[in-house]
């Protein structure tokens, strides 16, 4: 069923609204937060009738107890309606609006969402935290020593937090919704007939409806927004993950290349330093790249981009505390603070840092030149810009604004600065970043998603399989463009990254707009591209398939920059498969179906009914339940015989590269 405005209109009329007080609780242990909500009053309004006006119509309700009156003004646009709450809510500080839906009606969406696609029977939480929460993974891990390892096990959609949250959502019927809210809200989709937003501000939302799903992710973008696009060089080969130095780099690049490896980029996270911990090797948070580690640097990275290799680097928003430019930044007032006026030091896995606090122009500015100066300034094509999910609730900001409330704004900040940094340098055409964490305007700021840290494993809910749904959700909420860490990246207890696991998820990355590895925090522990000569051959065949795709995956980014995302649901275009998250669209001619299962050799796959060419062995299939030989090496690809986008050349190079 595809809804229009007729039958939406009939919907809002029979909206219902409740108002109330409550106070909020948060306690935040390395990103998490624990969320405790304390309701003093919840009181239902009586709806007394609807006024027509000329641009739509009021709902009218009233607190029989004050005897006020409160509306809800709905205006119609060309795509859709405006709704806004109007009354004297001074003293309230919850809202509750229930809207009508189908029983049979599925949702998707609200940021990323790692366990679950469709959230219909979930109540999603729109705070943005750190996925990784330790205690739940903690939980897991005992789980799987005591009960054995089972990798579709999962925790109930409630224990999972996650990095990038929206108020945004779209429904099976091809309507979309987007609150204009920044505090904690939480929707609740558990419900057969009724959905129940909880806000926390005045309710101000719009609904945007279309006739087709390409139609709706396009008017979302229009008011979500558009970022820049990525350089081409991208699309030319594998982006390594290489750390330890310059000698490193150049060692394991060769090795690649001497492999036939097509390789466009080197990832050092490690290029200001690092430091080993409980947790692994990680890297320390000083801007400024290490001249022990990677001694004249700058040198290197023009030699290496003579050679088309482009060199890649990190940040986030923290400061190391033993460095000289923490200790700049807190002589100068940057950080943000707690309530003694002490900066306010925040414990990610195993130390403290500091954070800058962005509602400080002098802060801010002096941020962002240190990615101009220290980053774009030394020849840097990219970077991993981190974090912006930890702002604390109660520290205190020099901007004076609530910390709770300026909590969701903040990765997207965090981007906007990214973003000003490349085009006050004028190099938009050559230089992007990448994000996990997200909220309202995140869209319009960050040209690259990635999914966050996988686990170096095959678990539904956090390791290979989960970077489906987390895409998928991405794109429902406006996110067009997004890849995964090649190989995982988190590494604790008995966890490890095995050889089938890396080749498998690169044989998945392939097909997404950007081909890059992860050593993950243990690389010693982890399997790396370069262990063995089988490895590297795959390397080859992937790295030269992701460049045979180049064309095709330029043509979806140009959609994406209209909102369509480059990996879609199949929903998209085939009916029934409202809650399929093991396969996803490559734009609109490819069906991918990655491998998800340790030790599988075949897949079995259902087809939406279609003409379907499988790229190995170039059988055709009409749809239906289908299984395929798909030993390492060899994922299943189904190209649309009509395709329009996919050009014959590109299908045909890509047939022969799969089938080697």
């Amino acid at each position: 069923m595809i809804m229009d405005k007729k039958a939406m209109l009939k919907r809002l009329q029979h909206m219902e609204l409740s108002i109330g007080r409550g106070r909020n609780y948060f306690t935040m242990s390395r990103g998490s937060f624990r969320y405790l909500n304390t309701l003093y009053l919840r009181r239902p309004l009586r709806f007394s009738g609807l006024r027509q006006n000329e641009t739509g119509m009021n709902l009218i309700f009233r607190d029989d107890r004050s005897d006020r009156e409160y509306t809800l003004a709905v205006t119609a646009d060309d795509h859709g309606f405006d709704i806004a709450l109007a009354g004297d809510t001074d003293e309230y500080n919850r809202f509750w609006i229930s809207l009508p839906c189908g029983k049979n009606e599925h949702f998707y969406g609200t940021g990323e969402t790692y366990s679950e696609f469709d959230l219909k029977g979930q109540k999603a939480r729109i705070f943005v935290a750190e996925h990784q929460n330790t205690s739940r993974i903690t939980r897991k891990l005992v789980r799987e020593m005591v009960s054995g390892v089972d990798p579709e096990r999962k925790l109930p959609f409630g224990a999972y937090e996650s990095y990038y949250v929206q108020p945004t959502f779209v429904s099976s019927e091809c309507w979309y919704f987007h609150a204009d809210t920044d505090r904690y809200a939480e929707f609740d989709f558990r419900r057969d007939r009724r959905i129940v937003l909880q806000f926390q501000e005045v309710p101000v939302f719009h609904i945007g409806i279309a006739d087709d799903f390409e139609t709706l992710t396009q008017q979302m973008h229009t008011l979500l927004g558009d970022s820049e696009k990525l350089p081409e060089w991208v699309y030319d080969g594998a982006i390594l993950a290489i750390q330890e130095g310059c000698g490193a780099v150049e060692n394991r690049v060769q090795k690649a290349l001497d492999a036939g490896a097509k390789i466009c980029g080197v990832w050092s996270q490690d290029w200001c330093g690092c430091r080993r911990t409980g947790f692994g090797y990680q890297v320390m948070w000083n801007w400024e790249y290490d001249r022990e580690l990677y001694p004249d640097l700058p040198a290197k990275i023009q030699q290496w981009k003579e050679k088309g290799i482009r060199f890649l680097g990190y940040i986030n928003p923290f400061l190391a505390l033993e460095k000289d430019l923490y200790a700049y930044a807190a002589e100068k007032g940057y950080c943000v603070k707690d309530r003694r006026g002490r900066d306010y030091l925040v414990t990610i896995t195993t130390f403290p840092a500091a954070m800058i606090d962005f509602t400080n122009p002098a802060a801010y500015v002096w941020y962002k030149d240190l990615i101009k100066k220290n980053m774009i300034g030394i020849g840097m094509s990219g970077w991993m810009a981190d974090f912006g999910e930890y702002l604390p609730t109660d520290c205190i900001l020099y901007s004076g604004e609530p910390a709770e409330k300026m909590h969701n704004r903040w990765p997207a900040i965090w981007a906007r600065m990214n973003r000003e940094a490349i085009e006050e340098c004028g190099v938009q055409n050559e230089v992007f970043f990448f994000t996990r964490a997200g909220y309202t305007g995140s869209v319009g700021n960050t040209p690259m998603m990635w999914t966050g840290d996988q686990h170096v494993d095959w678990s539904v809910d956090d390791g290979l399989p989960s970077v489906i749904p987390a895409t998928l959700s991405l794109a429902m909420s406006g996110q067009p463009l997004t890849h995964s860490d090649v190989g995982g990246y988190t590494t604790i207890m008995n966890m490890t990254r095995s050889k089938e696991l890396l080749m498998r998820w690169e044989e998945m990355n392939v097909f997404s707009p950007l081909y890059r590895f992860h050593e993950g925090n243990q690389p010693s522990r982890n399997v790396q591209f370069d262990a063995d000569e089988e490895l590297l051959a795959h390397l080859a065949k992937m790295s030269g398939m992701h460049t045979i795709l180049k064309p095709y995956l330029m043509k979806l980014e140009e959609q994406a920059h209209t909102g369509i995302p480059v990996m879609r649901p199949l929903f998209m275009y085939y009916s029934h498969y409202d809650n399929e998250y093991s396969m996803y669209m490559l734009g609109r001619d490819l069906l991918i179906a990655p491998v998800l299962e340790a030790g599988a050799v075949r897949r079995t796959v259902r087809l939406p009914e279609d003409h379907w060419i499988e790229l190995h062995t170039m059988k055709e299939y009409s749809g239906g339940t289908v299984t395929v030989y798909a030993p390492l090496g060899m994922i299943p690809v189904f190209m649309r015989r009509d395709a329009a986008d996919l050009k014959k050349e590109t299908a045909e190079a890509l047939h022969k590269e799969i089938k080697k």
